[in-house]
């Protein structure tokens, strides 16, 4: 368990690296412009702390991860959901049943026939 852990912590340290030295001579992920690439990668980011890191290892990604999140359309988009979070407490039978119907036993959709492939 500690092997996976540590495995974790270090690929998270790894992946803001990639971000840090991305941002090292431009504004945004991709230049001077913010992009997908900016809003995709920012979520998964605002956790540095629960995932172990130090941003002060990364002044670029610091810079960058700042200066986003006091955008203020950012902002809502960050908050959207946020009323859907589940209490601490214990979830009711009825929850959990609703929960598990929702992650588990589904299945891809088949495409409708008559798409571009001729088989």
């Amino acid at each position: 368990m500690l092997a996976a852990i540590r495995r974790f912590g270090d690929e998270v340290n790894r992946l803001y690296g990639v971000l840090n030295n991305a941002l090292h001579d431009k504004r945004y992920l991709i230049g001077s412009q913010y992009t997908i690439a900016d809003m995709i990668c920012y979520p998964w980011t605002v956790n540095w702390q629960g995932q172990g890191q130090n941003i002060e290892e990364f002044p670029y990604f610091k810079r960058w991860f700042e200066d986003l999140g006091a955008r203020p359309a950012l902002q809502r988009g960050m908050a959207v959901g946020a009323d859907l979070s589940q209490s601490a407490g214990t979830p009711s039978k009825e929850e959990i049943e609703r929960l598990r119907k929702l992650l588990y036993n589904q299945r891809a959709r088949p495409a409708p026939p008559g798409g571009l492939l001729k088989v």
